[in-house]
């Protein structure tokens, strides 16, 4: 895997697959390894994608400072990236945790951006709230499903603050459009990474700053696709609108059927998704 130096010194790998410009991807997590994203549901066939492995994840290095762990200081690492592959606008991909990442290096580093992407985002960067009621209705699509009971009680348990891990796991299924071995197999692939110091930290005290980011997203001019999935109980379509809402002139794409990891649950929608919008705003 390709690798480069952090302004710190700690060595950051990053997978990279496909042909055509680069689109830096930022996965969540937060702290997964690059390697969920695949191919992004055959991104690969228009874009080189160059995923990040976060530092202390997938093969990059563990810094010496567990504290650089937090989103803010991550921007560092996201520009030096830029940098390492000598160009001075990148399109930029953040999925879930990943968005909150690439929201700060947009308010940061505006003209250093070309196009940004956020897939199924987390909103902590910009604190839109989720209503309790919002999320629970965005669960009772799901009904019909064998699953459905266990899960629900346990985002009940969430809900009313007595999240365990076991409550987190019955809920994984609410992640997918289909809770099949597909889906399993992939939830594993960030398994060994949840729970970590790196894990912990990243939204920690000081990570986030809306009232800044907010600010400064209201006059981000460049390009901007949000994705949501219409099933996603992390990342609700009404979050993401008011999420939207936040820049200037922000297109918003809503996939049917679709979850928090739309490259899995549709992969040629979203495919399209994103490859008609970087068409459509071709540098």
């Amino acid at each position: 895997m390709p690798t480069f130096t952090a302004p710190d010194g700690t060595l950051l790998a990053y997978r990279a697959a496909g042909e055509g410009p680069p689109l830096v991807c930022l996965p969540g997590g937060p702290f997964h390894p690059a390697a969920y994203l695949g191919d992004l549901g055959g991104l690969t066939a228009h874009r080189r994608l160059l995923g990040l492995d976060l530092r202390g994840t997938g093969a990059s290095g563990v810094p010496a400072d567990p504290a650089s762990y937090r989103c803010d200081r991550l921007v560092a690492d996201v520009d030096a990236l830029r940098r390492h592959l000598g160009v001075d606008r990148v399109d930029l991909l953040g999925h879930s945790a990943g968005a909150n990442l690439a929201v700060r290096y947009a308010e940061r580093h505006p003209d250093h951006v070309d196009r940004l992407i956020l897939a199924t985002p987390s909103t902590f960067a910009v604190d839109v709230d989720v209503p309790g009621p919002v999320r629970a209705k965005t669960a009772r699509l799901r009904e019909g499903e064998p699953w459905f009971p266990e899960a629900y009680a346990a985002l009940e348990e969430v809900a009313a603050g007595r999240a365990t891990t076991a409550s987190w796991e019955a809920m994984a299924p609410f992640m997918y459009a289909r809770w099949d071995d597909e889906a399993r197999a992939h939830r594993a692939l960030g398994t060994p990474w949840r729970g970590t110091e790196a894990a912990a930290t990243y939204g920690s005290e000081g990570a986030f700053d809306p009232p800044t980011t907010r600010a400064a997203l209201a006059s981000f001019d460049r390009p901007t696709l949000l994705v949501a999935g219409e099933l996603d109980l992390n990342s609700p379509p009404e979050a993401v609108t008011s999420y939207a809402d936040l820049f200037p002139d922000a297109e918003l794409t809503v996939l049917p059927g679709v979850s928090h990891f739309p490259w899995v649950d549709d992969p040629r929608g979203f495919a399209a998704a994103v490859s008609g919008f970087l068409g459509r705003h071709a540098s």
